[in-house]
């Protein structure tokens, strides 16, 4: 049994797929054929972030806070979607699979490993970070998936708009970190 494992693990094919990283025309060719699917199965375009309200609405329903009042879930298909529960959402059952997938690709890659963390300065950045990302998403109705790729792919004026102020923001960020964390 471990020679058929050490074979596998030795086979071009195997070391191409999960191994050795895509291409970036490889990477850009799998994500469009992924928004082709997702449009086709959907009729929606790829999103991420507009989930992340409703899992946060479930979390708030398990311990007794009623939001289905809030503005943000007054509409009838977001009534619906709160009712529907978890894996009736199918942005949140991608979302959950995207995870998973990251996860499983990072182990077959023997790429999976715990990092000390530095400093408290480096959590207190991720969690401002993150929290700033997550707030720019909700504001720009989605995040790098919805508003740009999604919106570009389908010739948006906005996706561009996005597309320009995403590599402002990038590179005034790049700056900062080198500044403060470097």
């Amino acid at each position: 049994m471990k020679q058929f494992f050490l074979r596998i693990s030795e086979n071009e094919i195997y070391q191409r797929l999960f191994k050795n990283p895509f291409t970036y025309v490889g990477g850009a060719v799998m994500l469009a054929m992924l928004n082709t699917l997702t449009l086709a199965f959907t009729g929606n375009g790829w999103g991420v972030t507009g989930a992340f309200g409703y899992w946060g609405a479930w979390t708030l329903k398990l311990v007794g806070i009623d939001v289905s009042t809030w503005a943000s879930f007054a509409s009838e298909s977001a009534q619906k979607t709160l009712a529907g529960g978890f894996l009736a959402d199918g942005v949140s059952v991608r979302n959950l699979g995207i995870i998973l997938g990251a996860l499983l690709a990072t182990l077959l890659a023997s790429q999976f490993k715990f990092k000390k963390i530095k400093s408290v300065r480096q959590v207190v950045a991720a969690v401002i970070g993150g929290l700033l990302m997550g707030y720019g998403a909700r504001l720009a109705g989605g995040c790098n998936v919805g508003a740009l790729f999604s919106a570009t792919a389908s010739l948006s004026v906005s996706g561009w708009v996005f597309a320009a102020c995403l590599l402002v923001g990038g590179y005034i960020g790049s700056k900062l970190l080198v500044k403060f964390f470097m």
